[in-house]
C-alpha cells in the first residue's frame, strides 16, 4: 500500500490564500468604518439614528457567527468563507452606491450578517491550519488583517482628500478584491484535508458508519451530512470569551476615543489628534508580525501575559499623560500589547475544544468565541463615553485597563496541554500553541 503523501505542500499552499483573505477583510472593514461620516452625509442619517445603524452591524455579525456555528456542521468552513467574502465586498459597494436610507440599511444588514460568517469561518481555518502546522502561525494571519486595515484606511484617506464619492472610491477597490477573493478561495485548506500522520483523525460524519480502514480523499468526505459532534460547554469557554470581550473593549476605546482624548483632554491640534490611531494600527501590525516568533520561543502563556501588562501600562500612560506626545506613547504601547491577545484567544479556544471533543467542536468553539468580539465592540465605546461624561475621560481610561488586566487571571487557559505535529516539515518545539 502506498503511504499517503505528507501534507507539507498543501499546508503551504493553504497558508498564503488564507492570509490574503485576512488582508482583504481588513481592507474592506477599514474602508467602511473610516468613511462613516461620509456615509451619514450621503444618506442624511441623523445623529440620533446613526448609533442605531452602527450598533446593528455588530449585532447582526453576532447572528451571522451563530448561524455559521450550525452551518459548519454540514458545510466546510472553507466553502462558507469562499461564499461570504465576495458578499462582504459587494455589500460595501452597495453601501456607497444605493440611493436611499432604507437601501443603505439593507446593505449594512447584509454586510453585518456576512461579516459574522466571514470572521468565524476565517478564524476556524486559521486555527485548524495552525494545528496542522504544529506551531504558532495565527498571529501572522491577523498581521495580514492589520496590514489590510492600514491599506484600507489609506485608501479612504485618499478618497476623502480627493473628494471622491463613495461609489467612485469603493467601486475600483471592490472590482479588484472580489476576483482576488474568488481566486484565493479555491486554495483554502480545511482540517479534513490536512490530517497528518500521527494525528488523531478529526471528527467527521463518516466515522459514525463502521467500515474497513483506508484513506479517504477530501472529495469523498460527506460534508453535507451532520457530524456527531459534542460542543464544549459554554462555561468552560467563558474565561476565553471574557478575555475576547475585554480585549475588544480596549480596541474600540482606541478606535473611537483616541482622537477626541488627545484633542480635548491633552490639548493637541486637530491634525495631531488623527495620529494615535494610525500609530496604534502600525504597532498592532508590527507586534503581530513578530508575535508568532515570541510564541514559539516563550510559549503562548508568557506572550499573552506580557501583552496584557504592556496594554495595561499603555492605558495607565494615556490616563496620566501630561501632554499629547506622552498620550501617543501610551497608544503605541496599547497597540503592542493588545495585538497578541485576540489571535491567541482564538487559538486557545480551538485547541481546547479539539483536544476534548474533536475537530468539529473546535469550529463550534471558534464561532461562539467570535460573538464576543462584537460584544466588546458594542460595549467599549458607549462605556468610555458614559464614564467620561459622568466622571472624567482620564478616569474612564482606567476602566478598560482594569478589564484587560483580567486576562492575567485566565492566562493559564492559553497553555497547550499537549502538542501535536501534523506536518513533518515542521520541527517540534517545546513551547507551542497548536
Amino acid at each position: 500500500m502506498t503511504a499517503p503523501p505528507a501534507p507539507g505542500a498543501q499546508l503551504r499552499h493553504g497558508r498564503v490564500p488564507l492570509a490574503l483573505s485576512f488582508f482583504v477583510q481588513g481592507a474592506v472593514f477599514a474602508l467602511l468604518v473610516t468613511r462613516i461620516p461620509a456615509i451619514q452625509d450621503r444618506y442624511g442619517i441623523s445623529d440620533g439614528l446613526l448609533p442605531v445603524f452602527l450598533a446593528a452591524v455588530p449585532v447582526l455579525a453576532g447572528v451571522g457567527s451563530i448561524v455559521t456555528e450550525q452551518l459548519v456542521k454540514r458545510v466546510r468552513p472553507s466553502r462558507v468563507l469562499r461564499c461570504v467574502q465576495p458578499v462582504v465586498c459587494l455589500a460595501l459597494l452597495a453601501v456607497g452606491s444605493v440611493g436611499s436610507m432604507v437601501q443603505v440599511a439593507v446593505a449594512l444588514a447584509a454586510f453585518g450578517l456576512a461579516v459574522g460568517a466571514l470572521d468565524a469561518s476565517m478564524n476556524m481555518l486559521g486555527v485548524s491550519l495552525q494545528r496542522a502546522y504544529g506551531r504558532s502561525i495565527m498571529l501572522g494571519f491577523h498581521a495580514a488583517y492589520s496590514l489590510g486595515g492600514i491599506v484600507g484606511a489609506s485608501l479612504a484617506w485618499a478618497g476623502a482628500h480627493w473628494k471622491l464619492s463613495l461609489g467612485l472610491l469603493y467601486g475600483p477597490v471592490v472590482a479588484v478584491l472580489v476576483p482576488l477573493a474568488v481566486v484565493v478561495g479555491r486554495w483554502f485548506v480545511d482540517q479534513r484535508d490536512v490530517a497528518g500522520p500521527g494525528r488523531p483523525e478529526p471528527v467527521q460524519s463518516a466515522e459514525a458508519i463502521p467500515g474497513p480502514p483506508g484513506p479517504t480523499s477530501a472529495s469523498q468526505a460527506p460534508a453535507a451530512s451532520a457530524p456527531a459532534v459534542t460542543p464544549v460547554a459554554m462555561r468552560l469557554l467563558l474565561p476565553l470569551c471574557l478575555v475576547m470581550a475585554f480585549a475588544y473593549i480596549g480596541d474600540s476605546t482606541v478606535s473611537n476615543w483616541s482622537a477626541k482624548y488627545l484633542q480635548d483632554v491633552l490639548g493637541s491640534s486637530e491634525q495631531l489628534a488623527t495620529v494615535p490611531y494610525n500609530v496604534y494600527m502600525v504597532t498592532t501590525l508590527l507586534g503581530r508580525a513578530v508575535g508568532d516568533l515570541g510564541v514559539r520561543r516563550f510559549g503562548a502563556v508568557a506572550v499573552v501575559r506580557c501583552g496584557t501588562v504592556v496594554a495595561a501600562g499603555g492605558f495607565a500612560v494615556v490616563a496620566a499623560a501630561p501632554g499629547a506626545w506622552a498620550g501617543m506613547a501610551g497608544f503605541t504601547l496599547l497597540g503592542l500589547g493588545l495585538c497578541v491577545i485576540v489571535p491567541q484567544t482564538f487559538a486557545a479556544a480551538g485547541r481546547y475544544a479539539y483536544d476534548s471533543q474533536g475537530a468539529g467542536a473546535s469550529d463550534m468553539a471558534v464561532a461562539r468565541l467570535n460573538i464576543f468580539n462584537y460584544v466588546g465592540f458594542l460595549i467599549g465605546s458607549p462605556l468610555v463615553g458614559a464614564l467620561g461624561d459622568a466622571w472624567s475621560y482620564r478616569g474612564a481610561m482606567l476602566v478598560p485597563m482594569a478589564l484587560v488586566l483580567v486576562t492575567l487571571v485566565y492566562a493559564r487557559s492559553f497553555g497547550a496541554p499537549r502538542a501535536g505535529y501534523g506536518d513533518r516539515h515542521e520541527r517540534p518545539r517545546t513551547a507551542d500553541v497548536g
